[in-house]
């Protein structure tokens, strides 16, 4: 893969789709890059895609390759590891048996069974002083294992888990194994109570950024000059479905999201408000979307739209090619 360009020679012509984004309201900034190389970037109303967003959730991808990473380095043994002796002194008084069948795999996943910290009950667990604690101590609403329970709660865990492991914060861990990507930079990134990174909110890179950190799981885990910081088997294992969104019914596995768009197999990221990274394996597309933190995009339509825009990039590509 080459370096990313600023934009490369392209013979596909996006500019009418470039203007049309503009009439989302909250968009600010789309990058695309095709076969590694930026082939289209644009900034709307007032922004840029070097201005940093916040990504909200779509940060719970990063975290996943945090945790690849730290399997491949040792600092967990597997996805199958129990959680419960690794945040042993964060554990209810009382705890539920099941408790001690969570797995790495399951917080990965959304499978921990937990009662969801997530949508309405958000706001009731960061205003607990201690967050990994609190969520730990949610009632189960099935066992481990089971549905999906999306929950900030459970990638926060894992944020915990490898602070404790490493003795390193997660911000230096990403900075560490993630820093030899090319463009890569998180610029901000908020603290529970106990100074432990948010795992899977609030953490703040560019558009630029998150396509770089996009097209990095595009090529297999390695960077422009052939540098391996993700495996293979990692990235085939968070691609892998395990489970379902009951909001969507788009596939999920270790913090990606997979679903059908124009016909080709599409894995994504999804933040809030509509931040988006969308990666097309078998197209070697990758897009990158920002856009205003503080508007919903799912019961809006806003997040639909951001997917049509999406196929109709898709159906361009396919067009050019074909």
């Amino acid at each position: 893969m080459a370096p990313l360009a600023a934009k490369a020679q392209s013979s596909v012509d996006l500019d009418d789709i470039l203007t049309n984004a503009g009439r989302l309201e909250p968009l600010q900034a789309l990058m695309i890059a095709h076969r590694g190389n930026v082939i289209a970037q644009q900034g709307y109303h007032g922004s840029s895609p070097d201005q940093a967003a916040n990504i909200k959730s779509a940060s719970k991808s990063v975290i996943s390759a945090l945790v690849g990473i730290g399997l491949e380095r040792g600092v967990l043994s597997g996805t199958d590891q129990k959680i419960a002796p690794l945040l042993r002194d964060q554990l209810p008084a009382d705890p539920d048996p099941r408790l001690f069948d969570i797995t790495i795999g399951h917080l990965l996943s959304m499978q921990a069974g937990l009662g969801r910290t997530s949508g309405q009950y958000y706001g009731q667990w960061v205003a607990q002083s201690n967050w990994v604690r609190a969520a730990l101590a949610r009632p189960f609403a099935d066992d481990p294992g089971g549905e999906m329970l999306y929950s900030t709660g459970s990638s926060h865990l894992l944020s915990a888990i490898l602070t404790r492991q490493t003795g390193k914060s997660t911000l230096e861990l990403a900075r560490e194994w993630l820093g030899p990507l090319d463009g890569f930079a998180i610029t901000a990134w908020d603290r529970d109570p106990q100074g432990i990174y948010f795992g899977g909110n609030q953490m703040a890179m560019s558009t630029r950024s998150l396509l770089a950190f996009g097209e990095l799981y595009r090529n297999g885990g390695r960077t422009a000059d052939g540098r391996q910081i993700i495996t293979q088997n990692w990235i085939d294992q968070s691609w892998q479905h395990r489970t379902n969104s009951r909001f969507t019914g788009d596939e999920y596995g270790y913090g990606w999201f997979m679903r059908n768009l124009a016909g080709q197999d599409v894995v994504y990221a999804w933040g809030y408000g509509g931040q988006m990274l969308y990666i097309v394996p078998d197209l070697e597309l990758t897009v990158a979307m920002t856009s205003d933190e503080t508007k919903p995009s799912a019961r809006t339509g806003y997040r639909d739209q951001l997917h049509g825009l999406m196929a109709d990039i898709i159906d361009r590509i396919e067009a050019d090619a074909g």
